[in-house]
């Protein structure tokens, strides 16, 4: 691949990106919905003891989250967008 190419791949406007972004986040949300049921479970009546009572799924969560919310993911991602743009790929649905 060339670096024009390259460079075109990387190159997103920031709406499209923003909007990739938001996609990322609901993916990883709904991905870790039950991680999130804990953590919500556990904060729940809870106001600053949240911090230390619910330290352990907060960091389940995060690391669920991150899996799914990272810059590969969204270089990925990015790449399949640029694809769709030039026809190579169908859209996925």
């Amino acid at each position: 691949m060339g670096y024009i190419q390259e460079a075109r791949e990387n190159h997103v406007k920031k709406k499209v990106e923003e909007a990739l972004r938001s996609k990322m986040k609901q993916k990883a949300l709904q991905e870790c919905k039950d991680l999130a049921s804990k953590y919500a479970e556990c904060s729940y009546g809870r106001t600053i003891s949240v911090v230390w009572q619910c330290r352990q799924q907060a960091k389940e969560l995060n690391e669920c989250l991150h899996q799914f919310t990272n810059d590969d993911v969204l270089e990925e991602m990015k790449r399949d967008y640029m694809l769709q743009q030039d026809g190579k790929v169908p859209a996925k649905v």
